[in-house]
């Protein structure tokens, strides 16, 4: 009969070869830029953060930037969507969807892959393995632990630093506000830990933080003698965003009410 350190043996060694595999996938992975988008699985179509969420995905797939959700409806169907939308964009519509006890929430249609996962745990890593910059989307609690999640692997080094950019600053400014009162106030996080992460009204906005990322993007590739063709790509990515900065009007982030 097995022991229970017996059992944590194993369940170690499952999870160290999970990590050499983790860490193997993403170097297949790293010659596409990604952006992750987070938000809440209940605003409907007809909600106006719906619409904002869809043009910053439009945004995104116009410089061919991949995007990955959790693949449910809601804002996660909103930037799946708007990805897939523009038809002459090169981004890729990534959905890793969750299989929940109580209740099913069912992939949207506008995904060209889709991860399927049994725990938080695992699609928060695959989250953060694919991603080279965050956009937070209004959202509940489930939103609220992706956001405190990558936050807190940026903090402690575990993850490379990435922008997190909170796309609606009436939804969150309050809660970067109390963060800052009271737990910087009491001295349980440090000035440096808010460097990162930026509040914005507008997906013009959100896309003035991704730019050094994607800067960033181009020189590893470029680095490279098989990413020059990724590199050449990137600097067009970063030419196109600069050439949509001179045409974009300015109509403003129409403010997202205090839901989940």
């Amino acid at each position: 009969m097995a022991t229970i350190p017996d059992v944590r043996e194993r369940i170690q060694f499952t999870l160290e070869q999970y990590f050499r595999l983790e860490a193997e996938l993403k170097q297949l992975e790293k010659d596409r830029f990604r952006v992750c988008i987070f938000g809440s699985a209940r605003m409907r179509p007809e909600d106006p953060v719906y619409d904002t969420v869809r043009e910053m995905a439009r945004m995104l797939a116009e410089l061919s930037i991949d995007v990955v959700t959790g693949g449910g409806p809601g804002l996660m169907e909103a930037a799946n969507r708007g990805l897939k939308e523009v038809t002459h964009g090169q981004g890729v519509s990534y959905g890793l969807t969750i299989a929940l006890p109580r209740s099913q929430e069912l992939a949207n249609r506008h995904l060209d892959i889709k991860s399927e996962h049994k725990r938080f745990s695992s699609r928060l890593d695959e989250f953060m393995r694919l991603s080279h910059a965050v956009i937070v989307a209004p959202g509940g609690v489930g939103t609220l632990l992706e956001l405190t999640y990558v936050w807190q692997l940026i903090q402690v080094g575990m993850i490379e630093r990435r922008p997190v950019v909170l796309l609606g600053r009436k939804f969150w400014d309050g809660l970067i506000e109390w963060m800052q009162v009271q737990l910087l106030g009491n001295r349980l996080v440090s000035p440096g830990d808010f460097d990162w992460v930026h509040s914005v009204d507008r997906p013009e906005e959100a896309l003035e933080f991704i730019q050094p990322e994607l800067e960033r993007f181009q020189a590893a590739m470029a680095g490279k003698a098989e990413g020059a063709e990724r590199a050449a790509e990137a600097a067009r990515m970063l030419e196109q965003m600069e050439e949509r900065r001179t045409r974009w009007g300015d109509p403003g982030l129409v403010q997202a009410p205090h839901t989940s």
